[in-house]
């Protein structure tokens, strides 16, 4: 069933939010459903200390957190994408561990924020950087989200080579 899952994702992957939730209530829904139905009912066969019955205790108690994706087409089904974008400072933790002082280890992970959500809005971090950079002395306080990376000039999207 989860394998029916994924591939119901691997087919919409890239549609607009509207059409994605669509789907999702179309055939993923009754997915869904057999799913908690099938973990019930295996839940009342099962040994109350199994090993099996916490782990199907646990997605239980977790349901509307594991099937919110369903209701918003902006929602991925899993967390791997953030998984994959966070994995270079997993494979550096080593080097990071000294940054100096807690406000550097901020500073480095707000950094890393940036780039991270450069590189996921299709935008060149280096220009984007480059750009943020050149705007931010002479922008107001009040409106700094106006140059977040989602909120820039086109001419800064994916078109120029990534540099970094």
């Amino acid at each position: 069933m989860i394998g029916e899952l994924y591939a119901i994702e691997a087919d919409i992957r890239g549609k607009p939010p509207d059409e994605r939730r669509h789907v999702r209530q179309e055939k993923s829904s009754p997915l869904l459903a057999a799913l908690e139905k099938s973990m019930k009912e295996k839940l009342a066969t099962l040994w109350p200390k199994a090993p099996l019955v916490e782990a199907i205790n646990y997605s239980l108690n977790r349901w509307d957190g594991l099937t919110l994706f369903c209701d918003d087409g902006r929602i991925e089904i899993s967390n791997v994408l953030a998984e994959n974008a966070l994995r270079c400072v997993a494979l550096g933790r080593r080097n990071y561990m000294f940054a100096g002082s807690d406000s550097g280890g901020e500073r480095a992970a707000a950094m890393y924020s940036l780039i991270g959500s450069c590189k996921l809005n299709g935008i060149n971090p280096r220009f984007y950087l480059e750009y943020m950079h050149t705007h931010i002395a002479d922008h107001q306080a009040n409106r700094i989200d106006e140059l977040l990376p989602w909120n820039i000039p086109r001419h800064l999207l994916r078109s120029t080579p990534a540099l970094l």
